[in-house]
Protein backbone atom coordinates (compact mmCIF):
# COMPACT_ATOMS: atom_id res chain seq x y z
CA UNK A 1 0.00 0.00 0.00
CA UNK A 2 1.29 3.38 -0.97
CA UNK A 3 2.44 5.38 2.24
CA UNK A 4 0.22 8.55 2.86
CA UNK A 5 1.65 11.74 2.72
CA UNK A 6 2.45 14.21 5.59
CA UNK A 7 3.12 17.76 5.35
CA UNK A 8 5.22 18.80 8.23
CA UNK A 9 4.57 22.40 9.01
CA UNK A 10 7.77 24.45 10.70
CA UNK A 11 7.79 28.24 11.53
CA UNK A 12 11.28 29.52 11.58
CA UNK A 13 12.47 33.40 13.17
CA UNK A 14 15.88 33.91 13.81
CA UNK A 15 16.31 30.69 14.02
CA UNK A 16 20.15 30.25 12.41
CA UNK A 17 21.11 28.06 15.48
CA UNK A 18 19.17 25.18 15.48
CA UNK A 19 17.40 24.84 11.74
CA UNK A 20 20.30 22.75 10.38
CA UNK A 21 19.46 20.03 13.27
CA UNK A 22 16.08 20.24 13.62
CA UNK A 23 15.57 20.08 9.59
CA UNK A 24 18.48 17.00 9.62
CA UNK A 25 16.29 15.26 12.18
CA UNK A 26 13.31 14.98 9.52
CA UNK A 27 15.55 14.57 6.09
CA UNK A 28 16.85 10.84 8.24
CA UNK A 29 12.94 9.76 9.07
CA UNK A 30 12.06 5.98 8.33
CA UNK A 31 8.92 7.53 6.64
CA UNK A 32 10.01 9.16 3.79
CA UNK A 33 7.09 10.32 1.95
CA UNK A 34 6.74 13.74 3.55
CA UNK A 35 6.88 17.47 2.69
CA UNK A 36 8.49 20.15 4.47
CA UNK A 37 6.71 23.71 4.59
CA UNK A 38 8.49 26.04 6.14
CA UNK A 39 7.29 29.29 6.65
CA UNK A 40 9.98 32.23 7.79
CA UNK A 41 8.72 35.14 9.60
CA UNK A 42 10.78 37.86 7.95
CA UNK A 43 14.19 36.33 10.11
CA UNK A 44 17.20 39.26 10.27
CA UNK A 45 20.05 36.42 10.68
CA UNK A 46 21.19 33.76 8.35
CA UNK A 47 18.21 31.07 8.89
CA UNK A 48 16.84 31.71 5.56
CA UNK A 49 20.19 31.03 3.76
CA UNK A 50 20.79 28.07 5.54
CA UNK A 51 17.03 26.84 4.28
CA UNK A 52 17.87 27.52 0.89
CA UNK A 53 21.32 25.70 1.15
CA UNK A 54 19.52 22.96 2.44
CA UNK A 55 16.52 22.89 -0.12
CA UNK A 56 18.92 22.81 -3.51
CA UNK A 57 19.83 19.36 -2.52
CA UNK A 58 16.11 18.02 -1.02
CA UNK A 59 13.07 18.82 -3.71
CA UNK A 60 10.40 18.20 -0.56
CA UNK A 61 11.69 21.25 1.18
CA UNK A 62 9.33 24.13 0.19
CA UNK A 63 10.19 27.91 2.08
CA UNK A 64 7.88 30.59 2.34
CA UNK A 65 8.69 34.30 3.65
CA UNK A 66 6.49 36.28 5.03
CA UNK A 67 7.08 39.96 4.32
CA UNK A 68 6.95 41.27 8.06
CA UNK A 69 6.82 39.29 11.30
CA UNK A 70 3.20 38.62 12.26
CA UNK A 71 4.14 35.23 14.93
CA UNK A 72 4.49 31.75 14.48
CA UNK A 73 0.37 30.93 14.08
CA UNK A 74 0.68 33.17 11.19
CA UNK A 75 3.32 31.66 10.07
CA UNK A 76 2.22 27.80 10.61
CA UNK A 77 -1.31 28.87 8.95
CA UNK A 78 0.41 30.43 6.02
CA UNK A 79 2.38 26.36 5.63
CA UNK A 80 -1.16 24.95 6.53
CA UNK A 81 -2.72 26.69 3.07
CA UNK A 82 -0.43 25.26 1.22
CA UNK A 83 -0.59 21.48 2.33
CA UNK A 84 -2.27 19.36 -0.10
CA UNK A 85 -1.55 16.28 1.73
CA UNK A 86 -3.68 13.32 4.09
CA UNK A 87 -1.81 14.26 7.14
CA UNK A 88 -0.78 17.98 9.17
CA UNK A 89 2.29 17.18 11.03
CA UNK A 90 4.52 19.89 13.26
CA UNK A 91 7.88 20.72 13.82
CA UNK A 92 9.40 23.59 15.61
CA UNK A 93 12.22 25.18 14.31
CA UNK A 94 14.17 24.27 17.24
CA UNK A 95 12.82 20.94 17.97
CA UNK A 96 14.08 17.25 16.76
CA UNK A 97 12.32 14.23 15.71
CA UNK A 98 13.63 10.87 16.59
CA UNK A 99 14.05 8.69 13.25
CA UNK A 100 11.16 6.37 13.75
CA UNK A 101 8.75 9.35 15.01
CA UNK A 102 6.41 9.73 11.67
CA UNK A 103 6.76 6.05 10.92
CA UNK A 104 5.42 4.98 14.41
CA UNK A 105 2.85 7.59 14.45
CA UNK A 106 1.43 7.48 11.40
CA UNK A 107 1.04 3.62 11.90
CA UNK A 108 -0.63 4.14 15.46
CA UNK A 109 -3.36 6.61 13.73
CA UNK A 110 -3.60 4.35 10.74
CA UNK A 111 -4.15 0.85 13.55
CA UNK A 112 -5.90 3.04 15.60
CA UNK A 113 -8.99 4.69 13.31
CA UNK A 114 -8.17 8.21 14.88
CA UNK A 115 -7.80 11.39 13.33
CA UNK A 116 -5.67 13.03 15.88
CA UNK A 117 -2.42 11.77 17.74
CA UNK A 118 0.22 13.58 20.11
CA UNK A 119 3.28 11.49 21.78
CA UNK A 120 5.25 12.28 24.38
CA UNK A 121 8.48 14.30 24.56
CA UNK A 122 11.22 14.98 26.46
CA UNK A 123 12.61 18.29 27.09
CA UNK A 124 16.06 20.06 26.59
CA UNK A 125 17.92 22.89 27.06
CA UNK A 126 20.36 24.41 24.49
CA UNK A 127 23.49 22.01 25.84
CA UNK A 128 20.77 19.20 24.43
CA UNK A 129 20.99 18.33 28.35
CA UNK A 130 17.31 16.19 28.74
CA UNK A 131 15.86 18.46 31.69
CA UNK A 132 12.25 16.85 31.84
CA UNK A 133 10.23 14.45 30.60
CA UNK A 134 6.69 14.51 29.94
CA UNK A 135 4.30 11.56 29.81
CA UNK A 136 1.47 12.23 27.32
CA UNK A 137 -1.74 11.11 28.28
CA UNK A 138 -2.79 7.76 26.65
CA UNK A 139 -6.25 9.30 26.57
CA UNK A 140 -6.95 12.69 26.52
CA UNK A 141 -10.78 14.25 26.22
CA UNK A 142 -11.91 17.74 25.89
CA UNK A 143 -12.70 18.86 29.28
CA UNK A 144 -9.05 17.59 30.48
CA UNK A 145 -7.45 19.35 27.75
CA UNK A 146 -9.17 23.08 29.16
CA UNK A 147 -7.55 22.31 32.23
CA UNK A 148 -3.94 22.08 30.98
CA UNK A 149 -2.51 22.25 27.29
CA UNK A 150 -0.84 18.30 27.94
CA UNK A 151 0.31 18.02 24.23
CA UNK A 152 3.45 19.45 22.53
CA UNK A 153 2.78 20.92 19.30
CA UNK A 154 6.25 19.23 17.70
CA UNK A 155 4.55 15.88 18.51
CA UNK A 156 1.05 16.42 16.90
CA UNK A 157 -0.46 14.94 13.46
CA UNK A 158 -3.93 15.46 12.53
CA UNK A 159 -6.14 13.59 9.28
CA UNK A 160 -7.00 16.61 7.41
CA UNK A 161 -9.38 13.95 5.15
CA UNK A 162 -11.41 13.92 8.59
CA UNK A 163 -11.50 17.05 10.08
CA UNK A 164 -10.66 18.84 7.63
CA UNK A 165 -8.00 22.15 7.17
CA UNK A 166 -7.82 24.08 10.79
CA UNK A 167 -5.94 26.72 11.10
CA UNK A 168 -4.23 28.49 14.62
CA UNK A 169 -5.72 30.98 16.11
CA UNK A 170 -3.57 34.40 15.33
CA UNK A 171 -2.39 35.06 18.57
CA UNK A 172 1.26 35.52 19.55
CA UNK A 173 1.66 32.50 21.50
CA UNK A 174 -0.40 29.58 23.28
CA UNK A 175 -2.00 29.17 19.55
CA UNK A 176 -0.96 25.74 19.77
CA UNK A 177 -3.33 24.70 22.58
CA UNK A 178 -6.22 27.10 20.91
CA UNK A 179 -6.03 24.63 18.00
CA UNK A 180 -6.20 21.47 19.85
CA UNK A 181 -9.22 22.51 21.82
CA UNK A 182 -10.72 23.49 18.76
CA UNK A 183 -9.98 20.49 16.82
CA UNK A 184 -11.00 18.37 21.00
CA UNK A 185 -14.75 20.15 20.12
CA UNK A 186 -15.39 18.10 17.42
CA UNK A 187 -13.81 14.84 18.35
CA UNK A 188 -14.15 15.19 21.99
CA UNK A 189 -11.67 12.60 23.11
CA UNK A 190 -8.01 11.17 21.22
CA UNK A 191 -5.84 8.71 22.19
CA UNK A 192 -1.95 9.62 22.41
CA UNK A 193 1.28 7.49 21.57
CA UNK A 194 3.31 6.65 24.68
CA UNK A 195 6.51 6.88 23.54
CA UNK A 196 9.28 9.70 23.64
CA UNK A 197 9.89 10.35 19.85
CA UNK A 198 10.20 14.20 20.01
CA UNK A 199 13.35 16.82 22.10
CA UNK A 200 11.27 19.95 22.72
CA UNK A 201 14.26 22.99 23.23
CA UNK A 202 12.98 24.77 25.87
CA UNK A 203 14.84 28.32 25.44
CA UNK A 204 15.33 30.91 27.77
CA UNK A 205 14.04 34.20 26.21
CA UNK A 206 10.96 32.37 24.68
CA UNK A 207 7.64 33.46 25.59
CA UNK A 208 6.43 29.93 27.04
CA UNK A 209 9.69 30.48 29.54
CA UNK A 210 8.05 34.03 31.00
CA UNK A 211 5.47 33.21 33.43
CA UNK A 212 3.79 36.30 32.78
CA UNK A 213 2.95 36.64 29.35
CA UNK A 214 2.41 32.40 29.94
CA UNK A 215 -0.32 33.63 32.03
CA UNK A 216 -1.73 36.56 29.89
CA UNK A 217 -1.86 33.89 26.68
CA UNK A 218 -3.43 31.68 28.60
CA UNK A 219 -6.13 33.90 29.30
CA UNK A 220 -6.76 35.14 26.47
CA UNK A 221 -7.12 31.52 24.88
CA UNK A 222 -9.85 30.85 27.61
CA UNK A 223 -11.60 34.63 26.89
CA UNK A 224 -10.61 34.76 23.21
CA UNK A 225 -10.93 31.66 21.33
CA UNK A 226 -13.36 30.24 23.68
CA UNK A 227 -15.44 32.84 24.35
CA UNK A 228 -15.51 32.63 28.25
CA UNK A 229 -16.20 35.77 30.18
CA UNK A 230 -13.98 37.27 32.00
CA UNK A 231 -14.67 35.74 35.43
CA UNK A 232 -14.93 32.52 34.01
CA UNK A 233 -11.57 33.08 32.27
CA UNK A 234 -9.50 33.88 35.33
CA UNK A 235 -11.51 31.02 37.28
CA UNK A 236 -10.27 28.61 34.27
CA UNK A 237 -6.37 30.32 34.42
CA UNK A 238 -6.54 29.25 38.42
CA UNK A 239 -7.41 25.18 37.39
CA UNK A 240 -5.00 26.07 34.40
CA UNK A 241 -1.76 26.71 36.65
CA UNK A 242 -2.68 24.09 39.30
CA UNK A 243 -2.38 21.51 36.42
CA UNK A 244 0.94 23.33 34.45
CA UNK A 245 2.83 23.35 37.54
CA UNK A 246 1.63 19.62 38.63
CA UNK A 247 2.75 18.47 34.75
CA UNK A 248 5.95 20.46 34.77
CA UNK A 249 7.30 19.77 38.31
CA UNK A 250 5.02 17.04 40.01
CA UNK A 251 3.54 14.22 38.43
CA UNK A 252 4.74 15.29 34.08
CA UNK A 253 0.92 14.93 32.59
CA UNK A 254 1.05 11.09 33.81
CA UNK A 255 -3.08 10.93 33.27
CA UNK A 256 -5.14 7.95 31.79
Amino acid sequence: MKKPLVSIITPTYNSEKYIKQTIESIQVQTFNNWELLITDDNSTDNTIEIIKSIQKEDERIKLFIQPFNQGAGVARNNSISKANSRFIAFCDSDDLWLPKKLEKQINFILSNKISFCYTSYSVINDDFKIINEIKSPSKLTYELLLKNNYIGCSTVIYDQNILGKIFMPEIRSRQDWGMWLIIFKKIKVSYGLNENLTFYRKRANSISSNKIKLIKYNWLVYHKILNYNKFTSSLFLMIFLFFYFKKNYGCQAKIN
